[in-house]
């Protein structure tokens, strides 16, 4: 067997949130696995991501959601080539966790480490698809999830240019926002995608601020009118379904307007839909039947936070030669640029 046909594989750690995720990626391309603790259950009753609460949970499993996906790719720590974690953005007490458990596996081992930005792990999830041969730059990423909305025009590997974001909630944060005026369960993403499968999207005319400067988002004026709605009802007779409905599409209608026009402002060869949002179902189709070119949306469990993406990232990086040391220490806020 040649250098070349030698397998690189990383394991993965992601701990930006409130789950604890660990992969093995084989290439960039290849999951041998991908292990995921949510703690949706744990959170729920506080209607939203408890973040001391989230970085103790993750203490708790780290060790074994670890073990795990090095036991599901019948692999043990002599055999990788590298460990990755989230660096950031996230949950300060939450990243400390994966990242020292990097760190000291790293340590333990003598393997090479990388600290990877969480937002780039959603941007490479398309990477992890079957089709992935057939990506050409450039590419247009939308990320959308409960903390993110952002544009980014990708021309190369590690070359990214952010057009635009949200200038106030994220997506996902509005659709949480929202679900709790609604009193639906958290997260309000699925809940609200639910109740709107039997509503009237066109019930209420809700604002789509498709802003003219640029390719920003904002959502904080859509949730205001959704407030101002509900409170003409009495919390008995509220239109649920119909309220989700119409928000859904204002929100959708916004996030595929604003790609349409930059995917034809930069004449990019596909678009990539990812982060926790674009599980929705109504975006995947709207997005897919509007656009002219190629739509990639990565599976199910790809979208939401997950270890395989950020082992997809990393293996870009590794492959050109970067190694950080273990001095490297987590970033809430890190930027994409």
């Amino acid at each position: 067997m040649t250098n070349q046909e030698i397998p690189t594989r990383i394991l993965a750690i992601e701990t930006s949130c409130d789950e604890t995720a660990a992969a093995v990626v084989e290439n960039g391309r290849i999951i041998l696995s991908n292990v995921i603790a949510s703690q949706i259950d744990i959170h729920a009753q506080f209607g939203g991501v408890f973040p001391e609460v989230a970085s103790r949970q993750h203490i708790e499993v780290i060790y074994p959601v670890v073990a795990q996906a090095l036991e599901e790719a019948h692999l043990g720590l002599e055999d990788l080539d590298c460990l990755a974690v989230t660096q950031g953005p996230g949950l300060v007490g939450s990243l400390l966790v994966g990242v020292n458990m990097a760190k000291g596996l790293a340590l333990a081992r003598n393997k090479p480490f990388l600290g990877i930005n969480h937002i780039e792990g959603h941007v490479y999830s398309p990477w992890l698809m079957p089709d992935a041969d057939e990506i050409a730059f450039p590419v247009l990423t939308l990320v959308v999830s409960g903390g993110h909305t952002e544009l980014y025009l990708m021309v190369d590997h590690g070359r990214y240019q952010h057009l635009g974001g949200t200038l106030d909630d994220a997506a996902g944060e509005a659709f949480d926002k929202v679900g709790r005026l609604l009193g639906l369960p958290y997260p309000g993403g699925p809940a609200i995608e639910k109740a709107a499968r039997d509503g009237n999207p066109h019930a209420f005319k809700f604002p789509r601020a498709v802003l003219d400067d640029g390719f920003n988002f904002s959502f904080s004026g859509l949730k205001t009118a959704v407030l101002r709605q509900t409170r003409q009802y009495s919390p008995y007779k509220l239109p649920v379904n119909d309220l989700a409905a119409s928000f859904q599409a204002a929100v959708v209608d916004v996030l595929v307007t604003k790609t349409e026009r930059a995917a034809m402002a930069y004449g990019v060869t596909a678009v990539h839909l990812v982060g926790g949002v674009s599980a929705n179902r109504a975006l995947r189709q709207a997005m897919k039947e509007r656009l002219d070119i190629p739509v990639r949306v990565p599976d199910f469990i790809l979208c939401t936070d997950n270890a395989a993406m950020i082992g997809a990232a990393a293996h870009w990086h590794f492959s050109k030669g970067r190694r950080d040391t273990l001095n490297l220490d987590v970033i809430p806020s890190l930027q994409l640029d």
